[in-house]
């Protein structure tokens, strides 16, 4: 386990929505907790061996505790399933520090808020900090019903309503979404911020690109990995060098870089197993990645200096790593 871990103590678990359980994280001594900035999630390491990456909630001008919101998946990798059937109220839990790989563009003049069902918890850390530096925003939230949506009484109450809309699946028609005209309407100077199911993403990033928005002016976080565009019938092997050590280690199809490299002795740090993370991002020196993460820019996918071995693979016969 990792040495930067934090034990911290469930002092609170309530019903969010249907479907969605929400967890208030404290120190057991109640002393502060790191701080975070809006967008920011934590490493929970669960029952079973299992860690879970999940967005925090609150809000960051806060240090006493952390708020996370957890969908129940049936059909995930069992680390939903283990938070709301086995992490209960008073339990204690370790939790990595904070780490930011969706942070708000403290530079933009406006923000365009999009968050489809359980994506909200990071977009609504964004417009509680948006709203306490009195920087302009808009926020959307889709989800498919009023019973399973979560946070709508906070958002609600909070004293930003004003620029938040909800749209539900199942009301009138009136209401639904409209994300070319929402898009549309920002100004020039406008940053979007988009997270929820991927099918609901790419389409906003779709929208956005085809409308001339340039890259820098999108930020998105995907909750899952790539569906893989190769089944291990398809794959090839290739060989992984370690520059440090001049080591080779054959990866077979199936088998990923992680897999075949703690093989032979050689730890990467990991955390997601999905190229959602970054956490084991690797510096390439001769070779070209097959990339298959969601975490890399096209930009820095077309650049190919880093790849991530969790998931992605080789086009070319080896790949040598800084490692």
């Amino acid at each position: 386990m990792n040495d930067a871990t934090l034990t911290v103590e469930v002092v609170r678990r309530w019903d969010e929505a249907h479907g969605i359980c929400g967890f208030e994280l404290r120190r057991p001594d109640r002393a502060p907790l790191p701080r975070f900035d809006a967008g920011a999630h934590i490493d929970a390491y669960l029952p079973g061996g299992l860690v879970r990456q999940y967005s925090l909630c609150g809000n960051p001008a806060r240090n006493d505790c952390y708020e996370i919101a957890v969908l129940r998946d049936p059909n995930g990798r069992g680390g939903s399933m283990a938070m709301h059937d086995q992490v209960h109220q008073g339990d204690l839990i370790r939790i990595g520090a904070p780490r930011n790989h969706f942070p708000v563009d403290a530079q933009a003049a406006h923000h365009l808020l999009l968050a489809g069902g359980i994506g909200v918890t990071p977009i609504l850390a964004m417009a509680e900090h948006l709203a306490a530096q009195d920087t302009p925003f808009d926020m959307h939230y889709c989800t498919r019903s009023r019973e399973r949506a979560a946070f709508v009484d906070r958002l609600a109450a909070s004293a930003f309503h004003q620029h938040v809309q909800i749209h539900f699946d199942d009301a009138a028609a009136h209401q639904a979404f409209d994300m070319a005209a929402a898009i549309a309407a920002a100004s020039a100077h406008t940053h979007l911020y988009v997270c929820g199911p991927r099918g609901f993403m790419e389409a906003v990033l779709a929208e956005a690109r085809a409308q001339g928005w340039a890259g820098h002016r999108l930020h998105h976080e995907f909750f899952s990995g790539a569906v893989a565009n190769a089944d291990a019938r398809e794959e090839t092997g290739f060989v992984v060098r370690i520059a440090s050590s001049g080591v080779s280690v054959d990866v077979p199809p199936g088998c990923t870089v992680v897999e075949s490299l703690a093989q032979h002795g050689v730890d990467v740090l990991t955390s997601c197993g999905q190229g959602v993370c970054g956490t084991c991002m690797t510096r390439v020196l001769e070779g070209q990645p097959e990339h298959r993460d969601s975490y890399l820019t096209d930009e820095e996918k077309v650049a190919g200096e880093y790849f991530l071995p969790c998931c992605s693979r080789s086009r070319s016969p080896v790949l040598v790593l800084d490692l």
